[in-house]
C-alpha cells in the first residue's frame, strides 16, 4: 500500500526549495508550530534542577514576546514550559519578530522564496515557524512548519508531533521515551499545500497587521 505520509514529506521538501532551509517539519498550526519550538529549547537535561520525585523540570525560563501578536503564541510559550513576557515592538515590517532570548521566530505573515538566509548564523541554530492558515500567503485550510538547521532537532520535532513516535513504526513496536503531541499534518493539507507551492510567487510582501489587542492587559496572562 501507498504511504500516504509521503506527501507530507513531499511538501516539506518543497519548502526547504522554496525557502533555503536545511530541514522542515510540519504542523497541524503555527502556533504548535511554536509550542514545539520552545519545548526543543527548554527540554529537561542534566543541567536542570530535579523535583522532589527526582523527575527532571522543564525551565519556566521568561520568553518574550511582542504585546501585539495573535493570543495563541502566549500560550503556546506556557503549555510548552515557559513563562511569557511582554515587550512594545512594531513588527509590522518585517512580519516576523524574535521569542527572545531563544532562537524561535513567528513568521506567521511572512512567506517568501529565500527567507531564510535572513535568519541564517542565529546562535543558537534558528527555528523559523510559518503558518498556512486560509488568511496567511500559502492560503490552505490550516498547517504550520518549522524551518532549521539542526537535523537532530528535526528528528526530534517530528516524534513531537506524534505522539512520541517515530514514523512508519507500529506503536506496539516502537520504543517511546518522551511525552509528545498530537498535532501532525494531515497528508490531505500537505497535498493542498504542495499544489499553491506550485503557483506561489518568489517574492512576497509581510502581511498586514491584524489588530492585535495588547495581551499584556489580559487577565489570563498576569
Amino acid at each position: 500500500m501507498p504511504d500516504p505520509h509521503a506527501v507530507t514529506r513531499a511538501f516539506e521538501a518543497a519548502l526547504c526549495e522554496y525557502t533555503g532551509a536545511p530541514y522542515c517539519v510540519t504542523t497541524n498550526s503555527c502556533t504548535m508550530a511554536l509550542l514545539l519550538a520552545v519545548a526543543w529549547h527548554l527540554r529537561p537535561g542534566p543541567q536542570l534542577l530535579r523535583d522532589e520525585y527526582g523527575s527532571p523540570e522543564l525551565r519556566r525560563e521568561q520568553i518574550e514576546i511582542p504585546a501585539r501578536t495573535y493570543v495563541g503564541v502566549p500560550m503556546s510559550i506556557i503549555h510548552a514550559g515557559g513563562q511569557p513576557g511582554f515587550r512594545d515592538e512594531d513588527w509590522s515590517h518585517y512580519g516576523y519578530y524574535r521569542l527572545r532570548p531563544l532562537s524561535v521566530w513567528d513568521s506567521a505573515r511572512f512567506l517568501s522564496a529565500g527567507m531564510f538566509e535572513h535568519f541564517a548564523g542565529s546562535q543558537p541554530s534558528p527555528m523559523v515557524c510559518l503558518s498556512f492558515h486560509a488568511t496567511k500567503t500559502l492560503g490552505i485550510e490550516q498547517g504550520g512548519a518549522i524551518l532549521l538547521e539542526s537535523p537532530d532537532a528535526a528528528d526530534w520535532l517530528r516524534r513531537m508531533r506524534f505522539d512520541g513516535r517515530t514514523e512508519g513504526v507500529p506503536v506496539k513496536d516502537d520504543d517511546i521515551r518522551d511525552i509528545g503531541w498530537h498535532c501532525y499534518m494531515n497528508p490531505s493539507t500537505a497535498a493542498q499545500g504542495l499544489m499553491r507551492m506550485a503557483g506561489l510567487p518568489k517574492h512576497n510582501a509581510p502581511l498586514p497587521m491584524s489588530d492585535y489587542p495588547d495581551l499584556s492587559l489580559m487577565n489570563c496572562f498576569r
